[in-house]
């Protein structure tokens, strides 16, 4: 996370934190996404199925519908 701000002041382009693939597990994506909003990035990205457990592929590091709702509200929240 400490890159976030490096990397903006450096390049001057838009920064956006993969808190899927970042953390690998699906709990730790609403701490990392909120985490990395605070230290400036531009936005997140997430991975969102309708049923984690039975994805091909990053099952466990996705959110289902309800689990992002809850993400977007919590954003939301923190940002006044």
């Amino acid at each position: 996370l400490s890159a976030v701000p490096i990397m903006k002041q450096e390049t001057g382009l838009p920064v956006i934190v993969d808190t899927s693939h970042g953390t690998g597990k699906r709990e730790l994506i609403k701490p990392m996404a909120l985490a990395a909003l605070a230290a400036g990035a531009d936005g997140i990205m997430v991975e969102v199925h309708k049923t984690p457990e039975t994805a091909l592929s990053d099952g466990h590091q996705s959110l289902d519908f309800k689990q992002y709702e809850m993400l977007v509200e919590a954003i939301k929240n923190a940002r006044g």
